[in-house]
């Protein structure tokens, strides 16, 4: 398998077996999780409430039994974005391609167990984009305005990192582009970050502490805060020799990054202000998520598992979580168990997705180098004219 296959493989395999290992879990504290499993969660488990299809009337999704949710499903549905059209994206995409898959293209649903609309599964911050940009026909680079400021533009960035590999900077602007036709203020920022992240984990010789960087030198307002005050939070841990209960880490990282944080310590509570613009404030989910890369030296195994049992929208932390550090090692540091069990309950065909991932990003790479070269022949021969 060559370098390049490799790292998709990695950060294809890691968000994948993160989002269906967190799914069981999100929503709950660590406490409950080791209430309602017997201790902490250490791999595939079955949903949290046994009657799940009618538990929650307004999520009756089976969610757990190695089920991938909507983080993985809208990741793929980009990934059909960038095949068809084999360069980079904006938000006109969204518009012309992702939605109409959103809402016309039936595929199996893991967590309802049956054919459906990728639409009837995505909760309502996904359903405001089709609402806006199908059926309103506002300006895709605009539709994010007003929606719910959460990770839903986040939780499906990697590929915008693939295509733009080594290059956090422009991963970082292609994802703010694009995800401006879903999300606005730290909701679009969280997505660039995301996105510079998984672009900088599969560079050439990549370690953790490139990507802690490169996320730190993208990153603006409450999110660059928030980055920023939970790395500190996880070095300070790990300098004071961490500590025996297993659930500190988490407890450390949650205080480090609760202040940016709007939807509050009751997670299915949350307080009025929760989910409105703001500049001082940062989603939770990617800033846990590299406290749990950073705490773990980009081991997946350990980092997704604290993901899970951390709670709470544990599905897109393990994800983000997974897809950083499966970039950082390659297909061979996400546990090849999870991955099988992940794409036999799902029916995901993940070899097909990743094959078609890589075969994007040599093209993409391939126009982008011609491009490069291209230009610096422009240039040097405008400085070489200046010159004389």
């Amino acid at each position: 398998m060559n370098v390049i296959e490799d790292r998709v493989a990695g950060v294809l395999a890691g968000a994948a077996v993160g989002d269906a290992l967190g799914g069981a879990t999100e929503g709950w504290t660590p406490e409950q999780i080791e209430e309602r499993h017997g201790g902490r969660v250490t791999g595939i488990v079955g949903p949290f409430l046994p009657d799940w299809r009618t538990a929650r009337p307004i999520a009756p999704y089976h969610k757990g039994d190695g089920h991938v949710t909507d983080d993985t499903l809208m990741t793929h549905a980009l990934i059909e974005v960038y095949a068809a059209r084999r360069t980079h994206l904006d938000a006109f995409n969204v518009a012309s391609d992702l939605v109409p898959l959103m809402i016309r293209e039936p595929r199996w649903i893991p967590e309802l167990e049956q054919e459906a609309l990728i639409l009837q599964r995505v909760f309502l911050a996904e359903k405001w984009m089709v609402a806006r940009i199908h059926y309103g026909h506002v300006d895709p680079r605009e539709a994010g305005v007003g929606n719910i400021v959460n990770c839903g533009a986040t939780m499906y960035m990697a590929p915008v990192g693939l295509v733009n590999m080594g290059d956090p900077e422009a991963a970082y602007a292609e994802a703010i582009d694009l995800a401006g036709a879903h999300q606005s203020s730290y909701g679009r920022e969280a997505a660039g970050v995301f996105a510079a992240a998984i672009a900088a984990a599969v560079g050439p010789g990549a370690t953790v502490a490139d990507v802690m960087a490169a996320c730190v030198r993208v990153a603006h307002d409450g999110t660059a805060a928030a980055i920023e005050a939970v790395l500190a939070a996880v070095a300070g841990f790990r300098e004071a020799g961490g500590s025996e209960d297993p659930r500190e880490l988490g407890r450390v990282i949650r205080a480090a990054v609760s202040p940016f944080d709007t939807v509050g310590d009751e997670y299915r509570a949350m307080a009025m202000d929760a989910r409105l613009p703001s500049r001082t404030k940062s989603i939770e989910e990617l800033p846990v998520a590299l406290g749990f890369v950073l705490a773990h030296d980009g081991d997946a195994r350990a980092a997704i598992l604290d993901a899970v049992n951390y709670g709470r929208d544990s599905d897109s932390i393990a994800t983000m979580a997974g897809a950083i550090c499966g970039g950082l090692g390659g297909r061979e540091a996400v546990p090849s168990e999870w991955v099988s069990d992940v794409a036999k309950a799902s029916r995901l065909d993940l070899e097909s997705v990743i094959v078609t991932m890589t075969d994007v990003v040599r093209d993409v790479a391939g126009a982008d180098a011609r491009r490069a070269r291209e230009r610096a022949s422009m240039l040097e021969g405008m400085l070489d004219g200046a010159l004389l």
